[in-house]
């Protein structure tokens, strides 16, 4: 307390943390899709993850849950996966 005679009430004091000043979010991602490490996991993610959502939202149609609740959407996104491996297997094979 500062002036404990003069105040009737408990004087406290606290320090707020100092903001940084953060670059724009997409100058960040800029940053990181051009560095060496960047690209290389762009180029994957390109050839892994990003033709299998493809697929499903404008082949198979499949872009909206039907169902609510967190269990039956992860069911439905099973459901999905499942059609889609499913064609993966006709298509290229393991029985070929």
């Amino acid at each position: 307390m500062r002036t404990p005679l003069k105040t009737a009430t408990r004087q406290v004091a606290f320090f707020l943390p100092r903001v940084r000043q953060m670059d724009d979010p997409l100058e960040q991602m800029r940053q990181r899709i051009d560095s060496p490490q960047g690209r290389e996991m762009i180029t994957r993610r390109f050839a892994t993850v990003e033709p299998v959502f493809g697929n499903l939202r404008h082949n198979k149609r499949l872009d909206r849950f039907t169902l609510r609740g967190r269990e039956r959407v992860d069911g439905q996104w099973k459901l999905y996966c499942l059609t889609h491996n499913i064609e993966k297997l006709a298509t290229h094979g393991a029985w070929r």
